[in-house]
């Protein structure tokens, strides 16, 4: 069985084609957390290379990797978005069972909450670090920054991986990148694949925000100002023809983002514009301080 197979044509296969809203109502709220709309708002499928689609919401990025041997997921937005994924699979021709991977961003809950169901429902293997394992498995709970505030269901990891090391299937290799400061478990994942018949190597480069943290001398994370820092170079050293991030707004990959920057930033440029704002909260921090 191989993946490489016309698709339907009710599905939007144009690289950041309009992606229009297909008319469909937004995911529901949480009892105890409540989002964007845009987080909760379902969006066309979108073809970003030869093998890897977009299938997550308007502001939570989903991306699904088809292969000879499978399908990979990247990140699984909210706890209620996973029966919106399942069925975007469907209509790419990707049932359940041929989804043999899950890779994730950072365990909170809106890149991570489905993550449970998703692996129950498809019997794919997640991986990821150490420091995210426990995270995950604690379901988000004694979160450095947020404790119990951003609780989801609990998911095991089946495979830790190290810096650097590459998971394979089909032919294609995802190699982890780990990239602490958003959380201590942060991973950024790179992967080749083709477009218009020309090698692309694409970065889902990990959030590099820090909303709301405390940088300096917080008691849970004393490196958190420096784990940033060399973060910030390793994201521009990527291999990045072409940026993907957890919140696709960060790299330009909205629908109605997508009419006004039709490219998405550079790694480097994502790095750069991330590093000021990090430095900016730290100057600030420091003068509350004197």
């Amino acid at each position: 069985m191989t993946f490489f197979r016309p698709l339907a044509a009710a599905v939007c296969c144009a690289l950041l084609a309009a992606t229009a809203l297909a008319g469909e109502p937004l995911l529901p709220q949480l009892k105890a957390y409540t989002t964007r709309d845009s987080w909760r708002q379902p969006v066309q499928p979108f073809r970003l290379a030869d093998n890897s689609w977009y299938i997550g919401t308007e502001g939570l990025s989903s991306v699904l990797v088809m292969t000879a041997h499978g399908a990979v997921l990247i990140d699984g937005g909210l706890p209620q978005a996973a029966n919106l994924l399942l069925q975007r699979m469907r209509e790419l021709g990707v049932q359940p069972g041929e989804l043999k991977v899950i890779l994730h961003s950072h365990a909170h809950i809106d890149h991570a909450g489905s993550l449970a169901e998703l692996k129950r429902a498809t019997g794919a293997r997640v991986v990821g670090n150490a420091e995210s394992a426990v995270l995950l498995a604690r379901g988000g709970s004694d979160d450095i920054h947020f404790g119990e505030g951003l609780t989801f269901p609990p998911v095991i990891v089946d495979r830790i991986i190290m810096d650097g090391e590459a998971v394979e299937l089909g032919g294609v290799h995802f190699t982890a990148h780990f990239t602490p400061g958003h959380t201590p478990g942060s991973t950024s994942w790179t992967w080749d694949d083709r477009r218009d018949g020309q090698a692309l190597r694409i970065a889902y480069v990990d959030s590099l925000s820090a909303p709301g943290y405390q940088l300096l001398d917080n008691p849970r994370y004393p490196n958190i100002a420096a784990d940033y820092r060399r973060t910030f170079a390793l994201v521009r050293s990527l291999p990045c023809d072409l940026l993907l991030t957890p919140h696709p707004d960060k790299s330009g990959w909205t629908p109605a983002a997508a009419a006004a920057h039709p490219q998405p930033m550079s790694c480097r440029a994502y790095a750069d514009g991330a590093e000021r704002d990090i430095e900016a909260q730290l100057e600030k921090q420091r003068r509350a301080k004197r």
